[in-house]
């Protein structure tokens, strides 16, 4: 049977809900939900937007907790300060995150987009709400936008743009406190724009661009935009669990008829010779019998109808427009819009809930989940590995990160008849949030270090790097040949913060 419902509708896949056969844009209308899901998400938005308002706020030793400066590239995660020097750490951190990303999607689909995901959480949670309030349900804004222009219909839009547009420089200034940090957003608010033009010009950017994404762009983001949507192509497998219709369940559909009862008359207690009904009944049974001695009597079939009643709620509720109905499809976002519609008209016509549910493909054709399978296991173990190493290089990350180099084509110098000198540049990045003065010894005292235009090492500044150039000299009967390797110490308050391997080029003898 699934075979062949699935070759009935496989047409679906010819078009896009959201593209009509004349190309243009097929603007949606989604009935507004409500359910026991619907309701756990208004809950989990609540808690996203209380982690979302408040992270820029939070501070460290100064500095935000959470920070991520791609124009001076300084990114803050969890109160760890990372600099370009790191870059083998972000590389590192995002391929963990991919294969997280591809393991989830495996297991349970879509489900990050559905619940989490900040295009679905402020569209369909905040936006669409504020659009229902407004304007009505789906029907009613059906009406309000074919409607001619009049009072009421300007009063209407006028709130509902200004609103969004209100939100929209909200989340714009978060935005960039995500970015350059809550204390310069505040300046460019409270200070005169001639003193901030460029974040100015970028607030006033971002916002006009979340405003189109949510008054206009809407769905499209999800179903065309957004490159996570796409992988589904190739990471969902029959065992992921997404929101799904139960076909085997649910299938041939059909609507409820109300059949009317015949009238039906006391029958005969007894064979009558004279009684009309027993001889009508005498007759069909000698026919009966005649017809069984020379034919086997074959019943027509019964059609058998599923518990779909084919009321299409589940369609008018999706906010990408799909028919969960035809399968698992790339613009589903896993909302659970459909199995909340759903749940309500089988409790309705008094048949069982999860007609469409949170279910995968195996367990829908043969009843059993099996989530941990071959393909999990491996996905689970090069994340492992990913992670450990991850924690590895984090905790041996040092705060202070040191280059020394000899200064390039620059050959040793005699200092005197018993000494000799190398040149050499060096570089220290401060990864901590505060400042730290620092001294440079050479290991087992193995030489003298002298700065060039400073009697000492510099104080490095938080989240800064310091560059400088110094001398190192050698007693000639310390050189253990044409190169000796030193070894040059970085102490901050008499504690070692880094150490570093170097050369000193001296005469052949």
């Amino acid at each position: 049977m699934y075979e062949e419902f699935e070759h009935d509708t496989e047409a679906y896949r010819d078009s896009v809900a959201t593209i009509g056969k004349d190309g243009k844009r097929v603007w949606l209308y989604p009935k507004k939900p409500s359910g026991r899901f619907y309701n756990a998400r208004t809950w989990t938005t609540v808690g996203f937007l209380a982690i979302f308002l408040t992270l820029p706020f939070i501070t460290h030793q100064g500095e935000p907790i959470f920070l991520l400066n791609v124009l001076e590239r300084k990114f803050i995660i969890f109160g760890l300060l990372f600099m370009p020097q790191d870059f083998h750490l972000f590389v590192l951190a995002m391929l963990t995150f991919i294969v997280f990303i591809v393991l989830f999607t495996v297991v349970f689909g879509r489900l990050f987009c559905g619940w989490v995901c900040p295009q679905t959480v402020f569209m369909e949670m905040i936006f669409r709400r504020i659009e229902y309030w407004i304007e009505g349900d789906a029907n009613a804004q059906r009406r309000l936008n074919n409607a001619d222009w009049s009072a009421e219909k300007i009063r209407k839009k006028a709130l509902k743009h200004a609103i969004f547009f209100l939100i929209a420089v909200v989340v714009a200034n978060y935005f960039l406190a995500y970015v350059i940090g809550m204390k310069e957003v505040t300046k460019i608010i409270s200070e005169p724009v001639t003193q901030h033009v460029g974040g100015f010009a970028a607030m006033i950017l971002f916002s006009f661009v979340f405003y189109g994404v949510f008054a206009r762009m809407r769905e499209q983001v999800c179903t065309t935009i957004c490159p996570y949507g796409r992988l589904q192509s190739v990471l969902l497998v029959p065992d992921s669990i997404v929101v799904a219709y139960d076909f085997v369940r649910g299938e041939p559909r059909g609507k409820i008829k109300k059949q009317k009862e015949p009238l039906r008359k006391e029958p005969c207690k007894s064979d009558c010779p004279d009684c009309e009904e027993c001889a009508a009944a005498r007759a069909a049974k000698n026919i009966l019998e005649s017809i069984q001695e020379t034919a086997t009597v074959v019943e027509p079939p019964k059609r058998v109808v599923g518990d779909c009643i084919d009321c299409n709620l589940c369609v008018q509720v999706c906010p990408t427009g799909i028919d969960i109905r035809n399968g698992t499809q790339l613009e589903c976002t896993n909302c659970t819009a459909c199995i909340d519609a759903c749940d309500e008209v089988m409790v309705k016509v008094n048949r069982p809930k999860g007609l469409i549910r949170y279910d995968s493909l195996n367990g829908i054709k043969a009843g059993k989940r099996k989530i941990f399978t071959v393909r999990v296991a491996a996905y689970s173990v090069v994340l492992a590995i990913l992670l450990g190493l991850d924690v590895f290089l984090l905790t041996g990350r040092s705060d202070i990160e040191t280059t020394v180099l000899r200064s390039p084509g620059q050959m040793f110098q005699e200092v005197d008849a018993q000494h000799i000198s190398n040149l050499y540049t060096f570089q220290i990045v401060n990864k901590t949030h505060k400042d730290m003065p620092l001294v440079l010894k050479i290991k087992d005292d193995a030489g003298v270090l002298k700065f060039v235009g400073a009697t000492t090492a510099p104080s490095v500044s938080a989240g800064k790097m310091s560059e400088g150039a110094f001398f190192i000299e050698m007693d000639k009967s310390k050189l253990t040949g044409v190169k000796t390797t030193l070894y040059i110490e970085v102490y901050s308050d008499n504690k070692l913060m880094d150490k570093v391997k170097t050369s000193f080029v001296g005469p052949m003898y």
